[in-house]
């Protein structure tokens, strides 16, 4: 290729202007033999945040680095540079008394974008900003195409998600963003590592896509000629684990749904389950208040937190009210004066709700679901544990101690969204067995996220589970709020985008 006549036209019709020169660098380079991917390895002694840090002791001193070169102000004999390294930026500066003629030439060729490793004093300028006085530098890989305008980041959100390497390189806020997220994610397991928890790995790939109400992916195995699907929830698979013996156990991963893609939906997400058996709901609200505290305090240095521009106070303990009494407060009706579902199908039609089903199929638990979600859920800005929910809607939970028509099942709202959901499992193999068999009748009727029935699971239950409290937090979610994020798309690195061709 070095050795190739390219026409500098060719490559503009092929490229475009910049990326065309950009290409016609890096083959003049290459006849030159100084091909820059023919570096393998940079040694580095430092990093930017090191140099910076530690300027007392390396004053004067050389050091080793290498970074994006991201701006350029080299006039005449002499000028600056920014390079970033994933620390954050450091100031060069250039002279070609230092470098030399040929090697000062050079560096005023190379583009922004391009990554070079450099070597240098440590020193401040009259301004008193930390940089290095380049002796030698080395071009390690062009960079063939332009950064954005400036690059001042990417604008367009659409481009921003599908090139999220340049998002990442332009604007150091999204940056700052998944490094939040990583100390998010290692801060929850080390609060259930300290708490006794065990970390489990459940399959991806299940015959039954069970555990949750969701419409799965499905593929088909080959070598076994039978369908499967990409989990929608691990709650089976860790059940089955607290039968076998394994008191306190969580799943932290990826789960698939086949549904819609907004703001808070990707199609694949990070969720953790665990399962603590001898405890109940009370205890997992406990567990989860302080998971989600700790997680903040973690990033934060503190339990409150500013979402989209409100004060959000993450300290224990959080709100807790009934779905029923929530109703009550925001759309003025008392569920527990309806007696019958005529009469809950009727108010469902006055205030025009809308269901997956046919209205004269719904239940009580359908409408006063349907209420909740319309008039009461968007209220719930600071957190809040809702609690005791229909049981035609909760089919793994325990019935309400006292009150049989309600289930031992909360949800954690913050800024009116869903962030966990949570139970006193239902163990009883008999019950759940009913329950599931109602769930298929509900399939019949046309909703097709009802749960499906798990024999395997069944088989375990009838062996023996333990009374458990289960729960199950949206990771993303929680990230979105720590990080003051509007989409989830803005904390996944890569989320689900339809080709653009």
């Amino acid at each position: 290729m070095a050795n190739e006549e390219v026409n500098i036209n060719e490559l503009e019709e092929k490229y475009g202007e910049q990326e065309a020169l950009r290409r016609e660098k890096l083959l003049e380079l290459q006849s030159n033999g100084k091909d820059p991917f023919d570096v393998y390895r940079v040694e580095r002694t430092h990093t930017s945040l090191q140099i910076k840090d530690n300027y007392d002791t390396l004053e004067g001193k050389e050091v080793k680095l290498a970074g994006r070169l991201m701006s350029k102000r080299v006039q005449g004999k002499a000028g600056f540079a920014d390079i970033h390294d994933k620390d954050g930026r450091i100031q060069l500066f250039i002279k070609i008394d230092i470098l030399g003629e040929e090697k000062h030439k050079e560096f005023k060729s190379l583009d922004i974008g391009d990554l070079i490793s450099v070597t240098g004093e440590v020193f401040k300028t009259r301004t008193e900003e930390i940089s290095v006085k380049v002796s030698e530098y080395q071009l390690i890989c062009k960079s063939l195409k332009p950064l954005p305008e400036k690059w001042h980041g990417l604008k367009d959100p659409d481009l921003r998600y599908r090139q999220r390497e340049v998002d990442i390189i332009t604007n150091p806020k999204v940056k700052e963003t998944f490094i939040m997220r990583s100390k998010i994610i290692k801060s929850i397991r080390e609060f259930l590592d300290n708490r006794g928890f065990l970390e489990v790995e459940t399959p991806i790939l299940s015959p039954i896509a069970g555990g949750a109400a969701a419409r799965p992916f499905s593929t088909h195995h080959n070598a076994l000629d039978m369908d499967m699907y990409l989990r929608i929830a691990t709650e089976l698979y860790l059940k089955r684990c607290i039968v076998a013996g394994f008191e306190k156990v969580y799943d932290m991963g990826k789960n698939f749904r086949n549904e819609g893609i907004d703001v808070r939906h990707n199609p694949e997400f990070t969720m953790i389950e665990l399962y603590e058996a001898y405890a109940d709901y009370n205890d997992i609200m406990e567990l989860t208040e302080n998971l989600v505290a700790y997680a903040c305090e973690k990033v934060h240095g503190k339990t409150v937190v500013n979402y989209e521009g409100t004060e959000i106070n993450l300290t224990p303990p959080w709100r807790r009210a009934t779905m029923v009494d929530l109703v009550k407060e925001y759309a003025n009706i008392d569920f527990n004066e309806i007696k019958t579902n005529e009469e809950a199908i009727a108010i469902a039609k006055e205030k025009h709700l809308q269901f997956k089903k046919e209205i004269e199929d719904c239940t009580k638990a359908d409408v006063l679901n349907a209420l909740f979600e319309e008039y009461a859920e968007e209220k719930l800005i600071q957190p809040t544990f809702v609690c005791d929910y229909p049981v035609e809607i909760s089919p793994l939970t325990k019935k309400k101690r006292g009150n049989p028509e309600y289930t031992e099942r909360f949800e954690g709202f913050i800024y009116g969204r869903e962030i966990c959901n949570a139970y006193s499992e239902l163990n009883d193999p008999i019950v759940q067995r009913d329950r599931f068999n109602q769930q298929a009748k509900e399939r019949e009727l046309g909703d097709d996220e009802a749960y499906v029935i798990d024999e395997e699971f069944m088989s375990a239950l009838e062996t023996g589970m333990p009374p458990t409290g289960g729960l199950g937090i949206g990771i993303d979610r929680i990230v979105m709020f720590l990080t003051d994020s509007h989409s989830i798309r803005d904390v996944i690195l890569f989320p689900t985008m339809k080709p653009q061709n």
